[in-house]
């Protein structure tokens, strides 16, 4: 039997790697839409495939969820998560942004190489307005060895800014690791 998640007003979803981050934000979705007929649910993809693995991992995420969560529609936006924030939030409708990890990646350390800022209070400003529930996913990557390069260093700082940012503005927060989930902050 499957109990049903308790949904908080916005929720920041964190832990490493394959740790049940997604099938989390998912749950609570799948928990959403089967409250009430005329909730919705928008997952907003982060994700871009640059090489064949990726394009096999975001095909793979996809089929997945399908099956999963059959009413999740799919938004892809790599960079401006702040404009498709405002754009999909409603009262009846839940965000799933999956994820930010991906997300600061796209800006900071592009593929392309031509780096930008991202655009981080745009991003608190959409989450502080939202009208509807919002889920965040991201990966919280500071907790092994100090990196031995500049950058990656400087990724690191940022991505655990930009989440403890995150965690200050959501009701919940909880921490992710072999499948379990730990809450950390809980003012729902």
């Amino acid at each position: 039997m499957n109990t049903p998640l308790t949904l908080a007003r916005s929720e920041l979803i964190l832990g490493g790697q394959r740790s049940g981050k997604s099938r989390r934000a998912e749950l609570l979705a799948r928990d959403w839409l089967q409250q009430q007929a005329d909730h919705h649910a928008v997952l907003i993809a982060t994700g871009l495939a640059y090489d064949e693995e990726m394009r096999a991992r975001i095909l793979r995420h996809q089929q997945d969820r399908a099956l999963r969560v059959p009413g999740l529609r799919t938004v892809e936006e790599p960079l401006r998560v702040d404009q498709a924030i405002t754009s999909h939030s409603r009262a009846d409708t839940l965000l799933v942004v999956d994820c930010l990890t991906l997300w600061l990646t796209n800006h900071l350390m592009p593929a392309d190489g031509i780096a930008g800022e991202a655009p981080v209070d745009a991003l608190l400003q959409a989450l502080r307005t939202a009208p509807g529930p919002v889920v965040l996913v991201g990966n919280e990557i500071g907790l092994g060895v100090i990196p031995l390069g500049r950058e990656v260093r400087q990724f690191v700082d940022t991505l655990g800014r930009l989440n403890q940012e995150v965690a200050a503005l959501c009701a919940r927060v909880t921490f992710m690791a072999a499948g379990l989930s730990l809450t950390l902050k809980d003012n729902a």
